[in-house]
């Protein structure tokens, strides 16, 4: 059974930076596309960077493209999520997800919340002056 926790959310002000983890179990992380979504109170829960592990891709929405960076480290089986520049808009439940697209190319758009599963219990963050 695939199991993913996130962990590293905080309160912090616009400008400062977050790093947030996805560690998971109980599957082949050599091999998977793992998504970071967001959810802000009353929105919809977003997509916002993903990663091929076996290749190392990267894929990010519009929103976060170039402040955001998505990375992995195989042998601890973890996903990182590097929030730089932070800014209000940002804040909300933070959740990573096994994305049922491989390579996070085909077979659909890693954007797909529908194509996520074994979903973890997010992590918090808080952007605020």
């Amino acid at each position: 059974q695939v199991q993913l926790m996130e962990s590293g959310g905080g309160s912090v002000q616009p400008g400062e930076s977050l790093r947030l983890s996805c560690t998971g179990s109980g599957y082949t992380h050599s091999s998977n596309c793992i998504g970071w979504f967001r959810q802000a109170p009353g929105q919809e829960r977003e997509a916002i960077a993903a990663i091929y592990t076996g290749g190392g891709n990267t894929y990010y929405a519009d929103s976060v493209t170039g402040r955001f960076t998505i990375s992995k480290v195989s042998a601890k089986q973890t996903v990182y999520l590097q929030m730089n520049s932070l800014k209000p808009e940002d804040s909300g439940m933070y959740y990573c997800a096994a994305i049922d697209r491989p390579r996070c190319q085909y077979g659909g758009s890693w954007r797909d919340r529908n194509a996520a599963a074994s979903w973890g219990q997010g992590t918090l963050v808080t952007v605020s002056s």
